[in-house]
């Protein structure tokens, strides 16, 4: 808990003005009687590292003070669901001065109303805060966040390189076990096992497990297919530590060994990546890597015979698309799609291609770089496509390619002050390491 109370002071110091009310989390339910697994909001985690739900934090920032709202709880709840931390427990389990139950928090609220006109809350804070004469400005407090949030300090980075750990261990031990006739379902078992055995409880994300021709849909949650000799298997897994996400993918032939074609079309991404990889440097324009990334894959695709053409056309003109119809990058954090650092760090996008994310890299920028190559039915024969791109694509020698499905390979990285980013991610991604990994 010691990182949280220097973030508390942080955002105490951009909000000076106002009393800052932040809600946690309430169990959500998911059929009749039963509740999701509890996870706390992001922003609550931030700020706290608390992790049961129905708690709140109020800060006084010309007072000082730092209070926290737990539930009080009957003998009801600790009959069912046990026993939560009261207040004295809390504090000096949270690391803050001040902890009341949330049945004291509009007293407290009220008492500390002198002197301000606003309350940062968000809207369920607000809501709590009932009726008061206090302006309530939530996209002041949202923006402050996403201003804090984007660069990680250390005790951040320690939560993300052990789930970057863990999650790295459980992509070898797939790697290593996964064989040719097992489903889907069964490699996603032995990630999610060896997470789970390390203490790592939550996922970042549904986990994607991909056979084949299922590795072009990008966003695959079936996890149902039988994986077969000759195909590749692309994973897409991460877990959680305190809230903090690993967000790993990795392509690799099911027999352990790459084919010609998949040696051919892996190298194009690995390329691709490794080079946007050593270009992540302070001042770097987030966009810019993205279009660099095309660069390098619609070289690497013409190379090949699959496109033609002048290769900055074909990046403007957008045919390298049709392979590669996603975003380069990411902020990372505590949600998987993670803040873009609020208003004063957003960007005009200065490319003429379309791009998600699109910032300035400061040092703490913590960013996963996940360039593909896709074989997507849908846009291989979509008649419009096939008309705009018939000078740029070989669409015959393209469909060759629609059973090896997709090949995606990403990395977290933190941005540094100087030299080159610290990749967090040590799973194997060369050709002959991977197939060392996946040796029998």
């Amino acid at each position: 808990m010691t990182h949280y109370p220097s973030i508390r002071k942080n955002l105490a110091r951009r909000l000076p003005d106002g009393l800052i009310l932040l809600s946690g989390g309430n169990p959500v339910p998911r059929n009749h009687d039963v509740d999701f697994v509890f996870r706390q909001k992001s922003d609550f985690l931030y700020l706290t590292g608390v992790e049961e739900p129905g708690c709140y934090l109020l800060i006084d920032p010309k007072r000082g003070r730092e209070m926290l709202f737990l539930p009080r709880i009957d003998n009801h709840h600790r009959v069912w669901l046990g026993d939560v931390p009261g207040p004295r427990e809390a504090r000096s389990l949270y690391g803050v001065a001040e902890a009341h139950y949330t049945d004291e928090l509009p007293r407290l609220l009220k008492a500390g109303m002198g002197g301000y006109r606003t309350l940062y809350a968000d809207p369920e804070a607000a809501k709590k805060a009932g009726s008061s004469r206090l302006k309530v400005a939530a996209g002041a407090l949202r923006d402050a966040l996403d201003e804090l949030r984007i660069c990680k300090t250390p005790g951040e980075l320690e939560h993300m390189k052990r789930a970057n750990d863990i999650s790295g261990k459980a992509h070898r031990e797939v790697m290593r076990r996964t064989r040719p006739g097992m489903y889907e379902y069964q490699i996603q078992s032995i990630f999610e096992f060896e997470c789970m055995k390390a203490g790592l409880k939550h996922l970042g994300y549904p986990s994607i497990v991909a056979a084949g021709r299922n590795g072009a849909v990008l966003h695959y949650h079936a996890n149902s297919a039988q994986l077969k000799n000759g195909e590749f298997l692309l994973i897409d897994a991460g877990a959680e530590c305190k809230g903090y996400s690993a967000d790993i993918t990795r392509t690799f032939p099911a027999n352990g060994k790459f084919s010609s074609r998949q040696r051919d079309i892996y190298s194009v991404v690995l390329d691709a990546q490794k080079s946007c990889i050593d270009r992540a440097r302070p001042g770097v324009i987030s966009a810019d890597l993205h279009v660099h990334s095309m660069t390098v894959i619609a070289q690497g695709l013409k190379e090949l015979g699959i496109l033609k053409g002048d290769v900055t056309g074909l990046v403007e003109g957008g045919a390298v698309r049709l392979f590669y119809p996603h975003g380069l990058t990411h902020t990372l954090g505590l949600d998987v799609h993670d803040t873009l650092g609020g208003r004063r760090r957003k960007l005009p996008n200065p490319t003429k291609v379309p791009v998600r994310f699109v910032a300035r890299l400061e040092p703490g920028f913590v960013i996963t770089m996940e360039p593909g190559v896709y074989f997507i039915d849908a846009l291989l024969k979509d008649p419009e496509l096939r008309r705009k791109h018939k000078g740029s694509v070989d669409f015959a020698k393209a469909e060759s390619f629609l059973s090896l499905g997709g090949v995606r390979i990403e990395d977290d990285i933190v941005v540094r002050p100087h030299g080159p980013p610290l990749n967090l991610t040590t799973v194997p991604k060369e050709i002959a390491d991977v197939e060392a990994a996946c040796a029998r």
